[in-house]
């Protein structure tokens, strides 16, 4: 097991940059998840740490060895792809055995990681089938336990999930945090899905554009997002983004006024006639119980667009008058709305947030 870490990595195809000024260190023994849309870095990050592609510049290391220089085959480190990549003639038995075989390592010593691999894999009684006589599930399994014989010092996941059933991603993303509380290596794991990143990481990396966005524990970055391309990534449904000018009176929605907190007006010295960016999540915004509309001037009238019921919960998707912006909002599994029903919502101002309209970049909530 060891440490990774990046130094300013940057890594360019001709004239175009993959990823720019990558800097972050891994501990020991930490499982971090790269998150962002496609074509953000993360993959191009994941095969530089495995020696599959070459940093322009910049260093990596692994341990306290510098690997700018080294091969992949010496660089002690197992990945997973989200292909699987198995091969098709040899039994289970034989594909976890397949990088120790590489390694000459004893044929006995072989036996006896191949049986400990497959009983904490449950694939003890799959051993003698090929991979198309697998499922899905089980083949992902197979292609772990590979990863897991070879006892790397990191383990480098590529969407290793993405092919799988909705079901069954939740039964092995479980299987996966549990075989890392018990292994204890160091893991970078690639993906595009927020819940995995969320469920999953010690750490999260949000990337987009090939830059570091935000870096930090999953609940710290959910509930304090750096900029807009966080605060509407994580998060599901995503966080609400409301365009709005600031007036004397408080902030200008479409057709409607939200009241400014005053430790906001303090605080931020706001400009009447500046416009910003309003954030909220749609579990802090509730149907307004009061007959006035705008009770502690933080309500919004709006009309339901679409309605899913999901049992525990129930979403909306509601429109403002003098807007194209659908509000999403997360109520109780009990509330009774219809499409057409016109509701006060009210806004829970302590959980606002304000960013730049032209950056992006939050100023407030103040870090």
């Amino acid at each position: 097991m060891a440490k990774v870490r990046l130094e300013e990595i940057k890594r360019r195809f001709n004239n175009v940059t993959a990823i720019e000024d990558i800097s972050f260190e891994i501990p020991d023994g930490e499982f971090w998840v790269l998150v962002g849309p496609s074509g953000c870095g993360k993959s191009t990050i994941l095969r530089t740490i495995a020696g599959l592609e070459t940093a322009t510049s910049g260093k990596l290391f692994i341990g306290d060895r510098l690997m700018n220089n080294i091969p992949a085959r010496q660089r002690d480190v197992a990945m997973v792809f989200q292909n699987y990549a198995l091969y098709p003639h040899m039994t289970v038995a034989e594909n976890i055995a397949f990088g120790l075989q590489m390694r000459k390592v004893d044929t006995k010593l072989i036996q006896e990681r191949v049986g400990t691999v497959a009983r904490s894999l449950s694939l003890e009684h799959l051993l003698d089938r090929k991979p198309k006589q697998l499922s899905g599930g089980q083949q992902q399994r197979v292609a772990l336990g590979r990863a897991i014989a070879r006892e790397p010092q990191v383990f480098l996941l590529d969407e290793p999930l993405s092919n799988l059933d909705a079901q069954l991603r939740d039964d092995t993303r479980a299987e996966l945090k549990q075989l890392h509380q018990e292994l204890g290596i160091t893991t970078v794991y690639v993906t595009h899905d927020q819940v995995e990143a969320m469920t999953l990481a010690d750490k999260i990396v949000v990337l987009n554009r090939g830059r570091i966005q935000q870096i930090g524990e999953p609940q710290s970055i959910y509930a304090l997002p750096n900029n807009l391309m966080v605060a509407t990534f994580l998060g599901n449904p995503p966080m609400n983004i409301l365009s709005a000018k600031y007036t004397n009176d408080g902030f200008d929605v479409g057709e409607q006024l939200i009241a400014v907190p005053e430790v906001v007006k303090e605080k931020l010295q706001l400009r009447p006639g500046q416009n910003y960016d309003l954030g909220i999540r749609p579990e802090h915004i509730s149907i307004n119980n009061n007959s006035a509309l705008g009770v502690q001037n933080s309500a919004l009238s709006v009309e339901v667009k679409v309605v899913e019921p999901l049992g525990r919960e129930t979403l909306i998707r509601a429109s403002l008058p003098g807007s194209t912006v659908l509000l999403n909002v997360q109520l109780g599994g009990n509330v009774r709305v219809n499409v057409g029903d016109r509701l006060s919502l009210q806004l829970d101002l302590t959980q606002l947030f304000i960013f730049d309209s032209i950056t992006g970049d939050r100023i407030w909530p103040e870090s």
